[in-house]
């Protein structure tokens, strides 16, 4: 029974010892590298617990990642998507904006031709009557748009003026059922009177005899007559021509040459030579058949 009341170290000696050695094995480690081997194969016993004890962490920081990510990745889908919209509306714009210079350019190299004074206008309008040939233009009285005045477009005849007013312009054209215009034969000077039918693609040659040399593709032209409207302005390419012996007078179609449903950049002639005014407001020459007055744009083409 004496082993039970032996007396044991006091735990200030034991502390004091275990220093003293912790001391000496330290020492000896760094002074003989004797305890690398057991670190080593602690590190390699340990190793699995550390990667234990680091995997929620290692989990969580996965996770963050990948929403933050998905995230960035939404929000910079957005800000793409908003940022192609609005190149492509600018594309759209300068589509437009071309389309718009190559037709101002067309018309300003077809005005180079012209001898006459010329002025640029802008349509703002058609008439909603599907039997009325007929737009608005931007240009009025202010700007010395006068009745009768010829409008072309870059590629032929459109109309004239038939309606003025302080700020814009109401123009007949040439299409129209109420309108004629004198033409000839670019070919051989054959003259012509080229009608209207109410169609923006399609015009009649009347009167003209079944012997006369006319042939599909023959130009038509401006000819002159009547001083409405300068000769020799592309009018209309024949397409058509029907012959009967039975019958005095042949049928004769033709396209217009001026794109009456698609410019939108007009030309306004000026003529001096042939005494057209601003100022003119009593009757104007003949362009047109003769047919009853009934309204403004057909009395303007009454004798």
């Amino acid at each position: 029974m004496q082993h039970l009341f032996k007396k044991r170290p006091s735990l200030g000696t034991r502390f004091a010892v275990l220093a003293v050695l912790s001391i000496l094995i330290i020492a000896a480690d760094a002074r003989f590298k004797v305890l690398t081997p057991v670190r080593n194969s602690l590190g390699v016993v340990l190793t699995p617990l550390y990667q234990v004890a680091e995997w929620p962490l290692q989990v969580w920081h996965d996770l963050d990642q990948r929403f933050s990510s998905r995230r960035q990745l939404l929000e910079e889908n957005q800000q793409l998507k908003a940022e192609a919209l609005q190149m492509q509306r600018r594309l759209l714009k300068q589509a437009n904006i071309i389309e718009q210079n190559v037709r101002l350019r067309e018309l300003l190299n077809s005005s180079a031709l012209i001898d006459e004074k010329v002025v640029v206008t802008e349509l703002i309008g058609e008439d909603p009557n599907p039997y009325a040939q007929r737009i608005l233009i931007n240009k009025g009285s202010r700007e010395g748009v006068f009745l009768g005045q010829p409008v072309l477009d870059a590629t032929g005849l459109m109309g004239q003026v038939v309606e003025v007013m302080p700020y814009s312009s109401r123009v007949l054209l040439i299409t129209d059922a109420a309108h004629s215009t004198p033409v000839q034969v670019n070919r051989n000077g054959l003259r012509a009177i080229a009608s209207g039918v109410g169609q923006s693609d399609l015009l009649e040659l009347r009167y003209v005899a079944e012997t006369a040399d006319i042939k599909e593709g023959d130009l038509l032209v401006t000819s002159g007559m009547g001083q409405r409207f300068p000769a020799g302005y592309p009018v209309a390419v024949v397409t058509q021509v029907n012959r009967d012996a039975g019958q005095p007078f042949a049928v004769i179609k033709a396209v217009p040459t001026a794109a009456l449903k698609r410019s939108r950049y007009l030309l306004l002639v000026f003529n001096n030579e042939v005494g057209y005014s601003a100022s003119f407001v009593g009757p104007l020459p003949l362009e047109a058949e003769p047919k009853p007055a009934k309204s403004t744009e057909e009395s303007v083409n009454a004798p």
